[in-house]
């Protein structure tokens, strides 16, 4: 059963409450919520449109587009030059569900980039993502036949967010450790696995990943 409510109306009329754009955000998502509950169409309410015009005068930034758009093209450079990993590594992600997804979203995606620089075939290694409690960070795991290389983050881990260790029968499996800046550099990194653990990079399958000790 569709019902409508007047109060989006009377804030797109009179939007002097609406002075900033976090305020005016949230306004648009109830308004946002209003019409769908009214069966109508957002892109055509005038509620929504005004309310979407508002926005555009409760910035502070009264910069040109293509200024706006040459700070964000230089933000981007920054943010590929330091990572959002490096950040928590130094900032941790305790009791921040939020950072903490990130954490594992990023780490799970640099596994991936340090399997690439491996060589590692499809199905010869796997990536486990363990969140733990909220008062840490979980770890992010890849395991192959020869080796296993975890990251996790917190104070305790501060320089040393990697560790890694080989995992074949008959060799030296002590746990190393390296920064979360050297897995952020893959290439490098596996040079260096595979000279320090001596790795013979013979992939094969694997069903269950080797967790490296705490």
């Amino acid at each position: 059963m569709f019902y409508d409510v007047p109060y989006r109306h009377q804030q797109a009329v009179d939007p002097a409450a609406l002075t900033t754009i976090a305020i005016t955000l949230q306004a648009m998502t109830k308004a946002l919520d209003d019409c769908r509950n009214a069966g109508v169409d957002p892109n055509t309410d005038p509620a929504m449109v005004l309310l979407a015009r508002h926005m555009a005068t409760v910035s502070t930034n009264r910069a040109s587009r293509s200024v706006l758009r040459h700070a964000c093209d230089k933000r981007l450079q920054s943010l590929k030059r330091y990572p959002a990993l490096l950040a928590l590594s130094i900032r941790g992600v305790e009791y921040d569900q939020a950072a903490k997804e990130r954490f594992h979203e990023d780490a799970t995606a640099a596994m991936r980039d340090l399997a690439s620089a491996l060589a590692l075939a499809e199905g010869s290694y796997t990536i486990a993502s363990t969140r733990g409690e909220v008062s840490e960070s979980g770890y992010v795991l890849l395991a192959a036949v020869e080796v296993a290389v975890m990251v996790r983050v917190g104070r305790r881990f501060e320089g040393r967010e990697v560790s890694y260790r080989a995992v074949a029968p008959g060799v030296d499996q002590t746990n190393r450790n390296a920064s979360m800046a050297d897995l952020l550099r893959p290439a490098r990194f596996a040079e260096r696995l595979t000279r320090e653990l001596r790795l013979r990079l013979a992939p094969a399958s694997v069903s269950e990943p080797s967790l490296i000790a705490a």
